[in-house]
């Protein structure tokens, strides 16, 4: 049964920190919390204009590429350097091809994984990200190439520019033969601009006093009430791609308000229910079954809040990987959905989606592909370009997707209860908190990636909190930072200077739920790994014939917690693998199917280093996963896909559901709650707590 929100609007007064009610709040409080805001701001205005960055670069926009940077900006690639706005804009044009792509070209721009963090003036910012980009020019022309970027940004005249983008390849190659380490040769370590610390405070405390501002308690309110709903639909969005990804067709339907449009361009426009239901199963049937493959990660999203904060826009950049009955493919589009609040909950009210490209796996897409489905149409961006304030057109193109399908709505009304200064100063702190512990959890996140992929122990067991665990796949979990480095290097070994290949985990895509005050979170990411090593010939002394692909898993159950004043993980669990690859020639589809009980079993490290935690202690939790209980699932059978959330919108309770972290069951005083924290929410929420009265039993581990 579901609260009112006359009742939740109470219960949100009753949560707030004590003040008296007649305490005044000063200017300099004001212009504390207006400095504030806009350093958190600042942060998501960095990862926006780098998600510009890749959106342009898909289209061939060079100028406006280039128009993201400062007149004396910087431009490292490996080992050429130039610098300067006209330099960068020429260097950008002969990278990525004429204005709008040439008919059949594709230049898709996979910026991923960011790091950011502020200055403590907050005037300039540094950045790390994972790149990947599938480039063909239509006519034979292909090429794939990746690598890490370590970016740097200042603020000019209130505006937000790239002072300096340095990107270090990694490995590059063509769609016939695949990629390998760049030069064939062994890879470097990329020096991190951030310390162990630093990837758990993406703000810095402020220097010195506040500057005056003439910003208004009401403003500042409504900043804050932009930031949180930008996190809300980002989720939104999010989950959405997972629910595709395993066609949970009931799921994807409740996402949408009940006047809810989907638009494929090219193809229809599906209005209402039962015709969105149609075009998801486009794609198949609800379900999976063994061999098929239904990927859909989302790339470079951008959420635009409107002034009226009862509707937001998404556009983004989604790859398709797919396979059904031993064909695989591609494809490539933009979406620009359309948000709505409707009933307190955010919904989706338009989904447009502009297919781009489409190829089979066995001939890629140099050639154009299958299908060069929408050439000539640029659908429209969020919002104008975020330095010259421009709309960004092509001359020929038709600019698609700026027209709302359905009518706008009103204004928000305010309906919450009458309070003093002091109250409303003190929630809106707490409610730009929930949004730095949005970017905080990001950041932690992306951190155990780039620990992970260059095998730095030390750092990586260090992001975690004190009391905090790990899973080791195929093994089990270990239990406080010594045994998680402990696990690690027993398993691994110490750091190399230089690596023969690395298997990349990009942690992307996140639903983040924070809780009501701030300080603890739960988190899902996907893993998608890339791999990437030294090409040998067959025969070759000292190892076997190299060949890249693709990895796919899921972190479905992390936690983060704050602690000390930084963000650290608090739980993670890797399930996997989803999709291997074993070859790029033959690709995700060409993994044979392996005979009953032949699948890889258990870790060495449960030998070698017994975990905490087995895997075999979690019963039907580790069901079908290497290592775990049951008859082990192996690509391209289907493994069960875990849930920490119900429906955010409906409530719908998934197959598979864990609403707290792993080890939550055997070990309950490894849980949040045991320690001080909050227990985020897991399903539809507002500002943090649950509207949905379910009964104590639903939420059992059993």
């Amino acid at each position: 049964m579901r609260r009112s929100l006359s009742l939740i609007a109470a219960l949100l007064v009753a949560a707030l920190p004590g003040a008296p009610a007649a305490q005044d709040v000063s200017r300099v409080q004001i212009d504390e919390l207006a400095r504030d805001v806009s350093r958190v701001e600042a942060i998501r205005e960095v990862k926006d204009l780098q998600r510009f960055y890749a959106q342009y670069a898909q289209f061939g926009l060079a100028a406006e590429m280039a128009a993201l940077f400062a007149d004396d900006a910087e431009l490292v690639w490996g080992e050429e350097s130039l610098r300067g706005r006209p330099a960068i804009e020429n260097w950008l044009r002969a990278r990525i091809g004429p204005r709008g792509l040439a008919p059949g070209a594709l230049h898709a721009e996979f910026i991923e994984d960011p790091l950011v963090n502020l200055s403590a003036d907050g005037g300039s910012a540094k950045s790390r990200w994972m790149g990947m980009t599938m480039s063909g020019d239509g006519e034979g022309g292909s090429s794939i190439e990746g690598g890490v970027y370590e970016n740097e940004y200042v603020l000019e005249g209130g505006t937000w520019k790239l002072s300096r983008l340095h990107y270090f390849p990694q490995f590059e190659g063509d769609y016939a033969n695949g990629w390998a380490n760049i030069g064939n040769a062994q890879l470097p370590q990329v020096p991190f601009h951030f310390t162990v610390d630093e990837t758990g405070i993406p703000v810095p405390p402020a220097e010195g006093a506040a500057p005056q501002s003439n910003a208004t308690l009401d403003s500042l309110e409504d900043r804050i009430a932009a930031m949180n709903a930008e996190d809300v639909v980002r989720n939104l969005q999010n989950a959405y791609g997972y629910y595709v990804d395993r066609k949970m067709w009931d799921d994807v339907v409740d996402l949408f308000a009940t006047d809810g449009v989907v638009e494929i361009a090219g193809v229809g426009t599906f209005a209402g229910p039962d015709a969105i239901r149609q075009a998801m199963e486009r794609m198949g049937p609800q379900g999976l079954e063994q061999g098929q493959f239904n990927e859909h990660p989302s790339f470079d999203t951008i959420v635009t809040v409107a002034d009226n904060r009862r509707e937001a826009y998404a556009r983004g950049i989604a790859l398709g990987m797919m396979s059904d009955g031993g064909e695989a493919g591609w494809s490539f589009a933009v979406f620009r959905n359309r948000f709505v609040l409707d009933e307190g909950l955010w919904k989706i009210r338009e989904m447009r989606i502009y297919p781009l490209l489409e190829a089979d796996y066995a001939s890629g897409w140099a050639h154009g592909g299958t299908a060069h489905l929408r050439h000539g149409v640029l659908p429209a961006f969020t919002e104008p370009h975020p330095v010259t304030g421009m709309d960004v057109t092509i001359t020929g193109f038709e600019l698609a997707g700026s027209a709302p399908l359905t009518p706008a709505l009103e204004p928000a009304q305010s309906a919450s209860p009458a309070r003093s200064d002091a109250e409303r100063f003190l929630d809106a702190r707490r409610r730009l908190q929930r949004s730095l512990a949005y970017d905080g959890v990001v950041n932690v996140s992306s951190a155990y990636g780039y620990y992970l992929d260059d095998f730095f122990w030390v750092e990586l067991s260090s992001i975690f909190a004190e009391d905090g665990n790990k899973h080791s796949p195929f093994a089990g979990f270990y239990l406080g930072r010594e045994r998680i480095k402990a696990a690690a290097t027993t398993m691994w070994g110490e750091p190399p200077e230089l690596r023969d290949g690395i298997s990349y985990h990009w942690r992307f895509q996140p639903v983040i739920h924070v809780s009501h005050d701030g300080r603890s979170a739960n988190l899902r990411t996907r893993l998608w790994q890339p791999r990437t090593g030294l090409r040998r010939e067959a025969g070759e002394e000292g190892n076997s014939l190299y060949s890249p692909g693709f990895n796919s898993g899921m972190y479905p159950n992390d936690q983060a917690v704050l602690e000390d004043g930084i963000w650290r993980l608090w739980s993670l669990t890797i399930d996997e693998h989803y999709m291997t690859s074993q070859n790029w020639k033959d690709g995700w589809a060409g993994v044979p199917v392996s005979p009953p009980g032949q699948a890889a079993g258990q870790s060495p490290l449960v030998e070698r280093l017994p975990p905490d935690i087995l895997m075999t202690e979690l019963g039907r939790r580790a069901e079908h996963f290497r290592g775990g209980t049951g008859v082990t699932y192996a690509w391209p059978d289907i493994l069960p896909m875990w849930f920490h959330y119900k429906n955010p919108v409906s409530g719908r309770v998934p197959e598979n559901y864990w609403p707290d972290s792993v080890p939550a069951l055997d070990l309950p005083e490894s849980r949040l709650i045991a320690h001080g924290y909050q227990m985020p929410p897991n399903g539809p929420e507002v500002d943090g707590i649950h509207i949905e009265l379910t009964p104590p039993e639903a939420n059992v581990m059993e």
